[in-house]
């Protein structure tokens, strides 16, 4: 071998030492950075020269799964979120303020009632009983509402976010692709741009599509696109006021529909979809079941026409606002809100005891005892066996066509209970599971100190063989030349 040919392999293999050792820094300042992935310095050898290539340490079936468990579970977190803010309308089940607990206490009280219609002092427990059942069922109601409503700001505010997100994303995008046309290092962007798409994973299921040229196109878990050379545009008009009977609005992207009962291509996951499920669904259902209730309780107290005339049942001792009539199944939307305690029953309100025990708050019609006898209990006695008796309700619940009002809410709150406790398990389940799929993800493409390490010590070696070989290249050079001269 010529010592020229020496003095080159050796500065070749210097400078690859140098590029290799850059590159281990490199690791080693961005091990703590989440979005790092580890960069590998491949060597290559063309005519005798070194050459390093830097490649970037990737695992495009972990980081999909990954991204898939962090979506599923963003949905289940929004979702328990929502739901242990529902379950505080049930409470505490020994402080008894549920709505089974008060219709059990009303239920109660009445009895105590029937068996001593004359005293004062149990009607006014009946009537303090019924109106702390009204007011769990309208207090629940506006907790529905209110959970509603942030549901419906926490959608805004994840779509403000995914498009953001886009934004980024198509900037390194396109950064990423003008630099590999140009043959220029964009691993960091790369990695830059997979931060981008785990944070979008939190608010949407999407699935990446890798291209030439290392482009990227994004379409949700559905098939919508979502970026395919340009970002689509993400829209959702919030709505700021919610009642009973509110329908939210819907999400779209481009132009297509995907929350709500019109999506033709529905999403599937995210934080977006586990709010639009709290909001349109499981807070609705659960309002869907105080209506039901209220208007059993309604129904249970109405006062029947007592001459004869056939006369349609009207409100008793439970009415709402507007009432002329009994309500029909199914209940409508908002009824547990206004459901109140007649105040034709409530002294405090002009009303009398008596109308409890004797009727006749729509008229003489309606009257049960017409000659107000003291000890007449058969309506009191008929009103208890009315709360315990089957009575229709709506069957899409779920509950079946007929329960007693005690076992209609008792359902209602095992319901809400074990709505919640799957979430919970739901949750505790995919947050496992995105912790395995990112310490997998991690194990493939993070930085590993040790090995780092013990790449530099080789690294160090081969570069101090590298500079003593042309130390003694240089001494045989001089030595040739002084020979020569």
């Amino acid at each position: 071998m010529s010592l020229s040919v020496a003095y080159n392999t050796a500065r070749s293999s210097l400078q690859a030492s140098q590029s290799q050792m850059a590159v281990v820094s490199r690791n080693t300042s961005g091990a703590s950075d989440p979005n790092y992935s580890r960069k590998i310095a491949a060597l290559t050898t063309t005519g005798g020269y070194a050459r390093i290539t830097v490649l970037r340490a990737s695992d495009q079936a972990l980081l999909t799964k990954m991204l898939e468990t962090t979506s599923d579970s963003a949905t289940q977190k929004a979702l328990l979120e929502g739901l242990q803010k529902l379950s505080q309308t049930v409470g505490d089940t020994e402080l008894d303020q549920s709505a089974a607990a008060r219709v059990g206490a009303l239920n109660g009280a009445l009895l105590q009632y029937a068996n001593a219609p004359d005293n004062p002092v149990l009607a006014q427990a009946f009537v303090k009983a019924a109106t702390d059942l009204a007011d769990t069922l309208n207090r629940a109601t506006a907790t529905i509402q209110s959970v509603r409503l942030e549901a419906d700001g926490g959608m805004a505010g994840s779509v403000a976010r995914i498009n953001d997100l886009l934004s980024k994303f198509e900037k390194a995008n396109q950064q990423i692709m003008s630099g590999s046309a140009l043959g220029a290092d964009v691993s960091d962007a790369m990695d830059t741009r997979d931060g981008l798409i785990a944070q979008l994973s939190e608010e949407i299921g999407i699935t990446v599509v890798p291209r030439a040229g290392n482009d990227i196109a994004l379409y949700t878990d559905s098939g919508v696109p979502l970026f395919e050379r340009t970002a689509r545009p993400v829209t959702f008009s919030p709505t700021t006021v919610y009642g009973p009977a509110t329908t939210g609005g819907d999400v779209l992207i481009d132009g297509i529909r995907v929350t709500g009962p019109g999506a033709l291509m529905p999403l599937n996951s995210g934080n977006l979809v586990g709010l639009a499920r709290l909001r349109d669904d499981v807070a609705v259902t659960y309002q869907t079941q105080l209506d039901e209730l209220a208007r059993g309780l309604i129904q249970t107290f109405a006062e029947s026409d007592q001459s004869g005339a056939g006369k349609p049942d009207k409100p008793g001792a439970f009415t709402f606002a507007g009432a002329t009539s009994v309500p029909a199944m199914p209940a409508s939307a908002g009824l547990a809100g206004l459901i109140r305690v007649n105040d034709a029953i409530d002294p405090t309100k002009g009303g009398k005891f008596e109308t409890i025990r004797d009727g006749g708050i729509n008229g003489t019609d309606y009257a049960y005892n017409p000659d107000g006898s003291a000890s007449f209990s058969e309506r009191l006695y008929a009103l208890a066996e009315g709360m315990v008796a089957q009575r229709p309700f709506d069957p899409t619940l779920g509950f079946g066509p007929t329960a007693s009002l005690q076992s209609f809410a008792s359902l209602s709150g095992s319901w809400l209970e074990a709505t919640r406790q799957s979430a919970s398990q739901s949750v505790d389940y995919q947050t496992t599971l995105l912790g395995h799929a990112s310490e997998a993800l991690s194990n493939a493409t993070d930085v590993n100190m040790d090995d780092e390490t013990a790449l530099m010590l080789q690294l160090e070696k081969s570069y101090s063989a590298s500079a003593k070989l042309l130390s003694v290249i240089d001494q045989m050079l001089k030595t040739l030349l002084s020979v020569v001269g």
